[in-house]
């Protein structure tokens, strides 16, 4: 089978609570399953066209006079069904990767107020529609707005973040149902795969071709923790992976949250402090990844971050083969204050006077949470 034909046919909230589903298998969905978006398109900057829906107080809709009272009342609906769209998407990751859900309640038994997520993370194929902009569409629809670029040449990666609107009506939930987070989304550059790669697993030959619409719906697939395109051969995962694990796990993972990540500084307790919170999960028996040495700290010293190790899951592939596939991790990242405002109380100290943005250094290394080298390593 073509890896072409891969796209062939075509909180911490509730989702811990009681009664979690098991791990649900990974499906293959056509796009003519799905409906088509409601909402009006407008141009935005990168060249890429949008469907634009705001929240309250930055409402954009046509020209036609509407009263505000109904505008606030669509502004509202919007973030309910956008973060119901994110509770889905943190089902689907927390079903499948018990570390994850293990250690946020392991945080929430000792931090029994809020958790809030610094950041969400999705991979993509940089290929024929599937990259980047194919999740980026969600999130600059509901306000999100595109910051730096960071490149991975080594990986064959580039990256985009995307900060949240300022307004959200539920600034003192937990997960999802927090802060909107920061958005991480990060592409393969298949062109610069060699030929082997390209050619003999066939991954992406004829894409168009054969994918249909999948890419359009690369957030519903999040949310519903589908594949978009035919699951591979074992062999073409195998293949794949030799020359790129990231390639490989994305392969099979389509676009489920890569990961999540727990805002330290935003806890109560003392593993408010990264370090305290490194060693109280290792003590408790759960792996952080070791790639660059455990805390991975930005140049400027003002960002820090740690990774567990991802999870494993099942996995049917379609030459009737069942493997074990690396699936998802948890991050930790602590903000530092900038020095600019080192003089402001503690209470005075909102998240708009820390470090912001994400770090090539650091990031390169928690990539390494799904290769092999961390998955069979010894803890």
């Amino acid at each position: 089978m073509k890896l072409s034909a891969v796209f062939s046919s075509s909180c911490y909230s509730s989702a811990i609570a009681k009664n979690a589903l098991q791990p649900p298998s990974l499906i293959t969905l056509s796009a003519s399953t799905f409906l088509p978006p409601l909402s009006r398109k407008l141009s935005c900057r990168h060249g890429v066209s949008y469907n634009r829906l705001s929240f309250r107080g930055n409402s954009s809709f046509s020209s036609t006079a509407v009263s505000a009272s109904k505008s606030d009342s669509q502004s509202q609906g919007s973030e309910s069904f956008f973060r119901d769209t994110l509770r889905s998407m943190e089902t689907v990751y927390l079903n499948r990767n018990p570390t994850a859900k293990s250690i946020l309640k392991l945080v929430s038994s000792v931090d029994d107020e809020q958790i809030c997520y610094d950041h969400l993370a999705f991979r993509t194929f940089g290929v024929n529609g599937y990259g980047i902009n194919s999740l980026a569409s969600l999130f600059l629809d509901y306000g999100y707005t595109p910051k730096e670029e960071l490149r991975f040449p080594a990986k064959k990666l580039k990256a985009l973040w995307f900060s949240p609107p300022n307004s959200s009506s539920q600034d003192g939930g937990s997960g999802v149902n927090g802060p909107l987070p920061r958005v991480f989304i990060s592409e393969l550059l298949v062109d610069q795969l060699s030929p082997r790669a390209q050619k003999d697993t066939q991954v992406f030959e004829n894409t168009p071709k054969k994918s249909g619409s999948g890419n359009k719906y690369a957030a519903l697939a999040s949310a519903l923790g589908s594949l978009t395109w035919e699951k591979p051969l074992y062999s073409e995962f195998q293949q794949l992976a030799g020359e790129s694990e990231y390639a490989a796990w994305t392969l099979v993972n389509g676009y489920a949250l890569n990961h999540v990540t727990i805002s330290t500084h935003r806890l109560k307790s003392n593993l408010r402090n990264i370090k305290s919170l490194n060693e109280f999960i290792e003590k408790n028996g759960f792996k952080l990844n070791s790639d660059g040495g455990v805390l991975k700290v930005s140049p400027d010293g003002l960002l820090l971050q740690s990774s567990t190790v991802a999870d494993s899951m099942p996995f049917s592939f379609s030459d009737g083969v069942d493997e074990s596939v690396p699936c998802s991790y948890i991050e930790f990242a602590e903000r530092l204050v900038l020095p600019q405002y080192k003089n402001l109380s503690e209470s005075e100290i909102k998240e708009s006077h820390r470090r912001d943005g994400f770090e090539v250094g650091n990031a390169d290394k928690i990539f390494e949470s799904t290769s092999k080298e961390q998955l069979t390593r010894r803890a």
